[in-house]
């Protein structure tokens, strides 16, 4: 008869094998290139990425301290999380600053449609005193002079 196999856990709880798997997982995880999850960093990918039951993984005491270590440091964002929301910080940003600049142009904007319909409405004015008159134009003083000197040149 044959001695019964034990097996050899690691200071983790574990063994060797799962030890070994579990950290690979955490760093697949970590490094945002898992193989068997979505890549959220949560318990239940850790486990599911090493592909170890929940049990097991909860048994690996010292790789869960790591993990906690690790998540309290830098918190659940992945690699790529963490560069899709930068993208969403710079876009935001960048529709601000269009945003303020759409807004200074509407105001000028309305600044020259506003000096646009009085001028507007001063030439109307000006056309219906000219045809009150009879649209006769009177030259004013020193004008005749002023043509003179131009056709000259």
């Amino acid at each position: 008869m044959t001695a019964p196999h034990r097996r050899t856990l690691t200071e983790d709880g574990v063994s060797a094998k799962t030890a070994a798997a579990l950290r690979a997982a955490m760093q697949r995880l970590f490094h945002g290139k898992p193989q068997h999850t979505d890549g959220r960093l949560t318990k239940e990918n850790l486990w599911r990425e090493a592909q170890v039951s929940r049990a097991t993984m909860n048994r690996a005491t010292g790789i869960l301290t790591e993990w906690d270590s690790h998540i309290a440091d830098r918190g659940t964002t992945t690699p790529g999380e963490a560069r899709r929301d930068e993208e969403i910080t710079r876009l935001g940003r960048k529709l601000a600053e269009k945003t303020r600049e759409c807004t200074l142009l509407n105001k000028r904007l309305d600044a020259a449609a506003t000096a646009i319909a009085a001028l507007h409405h001063d030439n109307t004015q000006l056309r219906q005193e000219l045809a009150a008159t009879g649209g006769n134009l009177t030259p004013l003083r020193g004008m005749t002079e002023i043509r003179a000197k131009g056709a000259m040149r």
